[in-house]
């Protein structure tokens, strides 16, 4: 079996039933039926009191949440689990029907997409219940628009938007409604919709490889739920295009199995994980079909972007769109029991879905405030601006040194994250005659470099940074001197040994910038500032070497056997690589 079949399961022939066990022990509202891998309402016997349709949907595993997940209150009341991929057998599906109609005067509506298997096991199941007295009634799913024509012989498949079917029908039965009023209005809302799919990377099925193979630079449009391959393959795009194919493809009049949509039609969109896409991923293409859709002077009221309907842990989403009436927003925005279904939140009072403008910033800067009153000459701002475009330079070239040893004990980004801060420092500086940083006052400077760090390098390094500079300024608002320095450098550690839990020996920016403070401290009174401060930078470098052979008792490097960590601390190196940056620049 190729690395991307892995699953975790304990035997491929018991993974369903297992999985079928963990979902009503995590919701006791749910009840396996003994025998069937069949899911019921526990308070099944008042449905039927009630003589409220019940109503079954299933197919095949490796859906989940479906179709499980939408047992309850305001949904299914049933569902019945075939093999993964894999029809349920009839017989499963009669013992299901039996749970929720026997004795029940509202009857059965099965929910049911269209695949062969299904359209044959569930019918044959519901032949079989009428012949027992029990009232069936079955719509099928088939809101696929990947296909260019409807003469293949399988037809459209159902796919994401059955779970609407489900949400809708399970708001009207809780009503009350008959079993013909339920699924005249379900049949209806399945010509209203349609679904394209998409993915980047296959799923596999539990014991077995990937179900087709697609290329790292590649995409497949208009696949199906069970693995299957699409109806084209193109190379990978942004989400932006890739949403824009999708929807230009799903309502191309071109073609017989389009959704037809006109401006100022109200719509409901599903944008739906098919297993394996990061939620990043996922509201990026949310974000993108909400902009594509109110583009083209559709209302999109209800949007809904979550884990619907997978296929195992393929990589890709599809998009279900839904043509609205006052009916079926109704009936969405019923209240539901059914774990598997999530909704926006909206303001309270709020149902119809609008994109929200952004909320008013309270942008004072906490650098005004904390501004020092000591300024220097434009000569002495001069080489501050000089040594800050330096240090800037010098980290922004140290980008692939830094991120090289990164990768030995952290995520590889050390020296992405720093040159992001120092491209930023480097923007800000603007021109010497005209320069964007207060450079000739120390303090207000120290604070405003706090604000760029944190704001543009982000994580820890940006945070550990700001500390430093925003403890070092207060050092800095009554004196420019050698020793105000010094004493900025002393404090700037202080702040980030409180806050940041590491000391010097933790292998961290520590081990270079404890010793280069406590040598220029010690060094001062003895040798003019510029010889006091090569000492510094010596000692830090040497601080920095030190690393190689310590064992990393805080940060990312803390998680990993110091066994492989042969290279020096990468935040170590660029304390050294700044400090040398400003000496060069400082000497004659």
């Amino acid at each position: 079996m190729s690395s991307s079949g892995k699953k975790l399961i304990n035997k491929v022939d018991a993974c369903v039933d297992e999985c079928l066990d963990g979902l009503v022990a995590v919701n006791p509202g749910l009840k396996k039926l003994s025998g069937h891998r069949v899911i019921v309402r526990s308070d099944i016997d008042s449905v039927i009191s009630k003589g409220r349709v019940g109503l079954l949907s299933g197919g095949g595993s490796g859906h989940e949440p479906a179709h499980g997940g939408y047992i309850g209150e305001g949904m299914l009341s049933a569902a019945v689990a075939g093999a993964v991929f894999t029809s349920p057998p009839p017989n499963s599906i009669q013992a299901a029907v039996r749970a929720i109609g026997k004795n029940n005067p509202g009857g059965v509506l099965m929910i049911v997409k269209n695949y062969t298997g299904d359209r044959l096991n569930f019918g044959l199941a519901a032949e079989r219940a009428k012949a027992e007295g029990i009232s069936v009634d079955m719509v099928v799913v088939a809101e696929d628009c990947a296909l260019t024509s409807t003469d293949k012989t399988a037809g459209r498949r159902g796919l994401c938007g059955t779970v609407l079917i489900h949400k809708i029908a399970g708001a009207l039965a809780e009503e009350g409604k008959s079993l013909a009023d339920i699924a005249t209005i379900a049949r209806d809302a399945t010509t209203k919709m349609g679904t394209i799919g998409l993915c980047l990377f296959p799923c596999s099925v539990p014991g077995s490889g990937p179900s087709f193979h697609i290329q790292d630079d590649e995409m497949e449009l208009g696949l199906g739920i069970h693995g299957e391959a699409g109806v084209k393959r193109t190379k990978l795009v942004s989400a932006k295009e890739a949403v824009k194919l999708m929807l230009d493809h799903m309502t191309n009049p071109k073609t017989t199995t389009h959704l037809h949509l006109s401006p100022g039609d109200r719509v409901a969109c599903m944008v739906n994980n098919l297993g394996g896409t990061s939620v990043l991923e996922l509201t990026i293409v949310t974000r993108e079909a909400l902009c594509y859709l109110e583009g083209r002077g559709l209302k999109v009221d209800r949007m809904y972007c979550g884990t619907f309907m997978t296929s195992l842990q393929m990589a890709g989403v599809s998009i279900t769109l839904l043509k609205l009436d006052d009916t079926l927003c109704r009936c969405l925005d019923a209240p539901t029991s059914a774990p598997g279904w999530s909704k926006p939140y909206l303001p309270r009072g709020v149902t119809d879905r609008q994109t929200p403008g952004e909320m008013a910033c309270d942008n004072a800067s906490t650098v005004v405030s904390g501004g020092g009153s000591v300024t220097l000459s434009k000569e002495e701002g001069g080489v501050l601006y000089d040594v800050l475009a330096a240090v800037s330079l010098s980290l922004m070239s140290a980008e692939s040194q830094l991120n090289s040893l990164d990768r030995e004990a952290g995520d590889g980004d050390c020296g992405t994250t720093v040159s992001r801060g120092a491209k930023a420092i480097l923007s800000k500086l603007a021109t010497k005659n005209n320069p964007g940083l207060p450079v000739t006052n120390p303090s207000y400077l120290a604070l405003s470099l706090a604000n760029i760090v944190e704001t543009n390098m982000g994580g820890s390094s940006g945070a550990l940074y700001s500390l430093f500079l925003t403890a070092a300024a207060k050092c800095l608002t009554t004196s420019a001197t050698a020793a105000s320095w010094s004493e900025a450098l002393h404090q700037g550690i202080q702040a980030v040994t409180r806050y940041g839990g590491a000391e010097p020996g933790d292998r961290t920016m520590l081990d270079a910038l404890y010793p280069a403070s406590v040598t220029l401290k010690e060094q001062l009174p003895k040798l003019p500032p510029l010889e006091a401060f090569a000492k510094a930078v010596q000692a830090a470098q040497q601080g920095a070497d030190a690393t190689a052979r310590m064992k990393a008792g805080a940060g990312r490097a803390s998680y990993v056997e110091a066994s492989r960590l042969t290279q020096p601390d990468p935040g170590a190196v660029s304390v050294t690589i700044w400090l040398k940056a400003a000496l060069d620049k400082l000497t004659p």
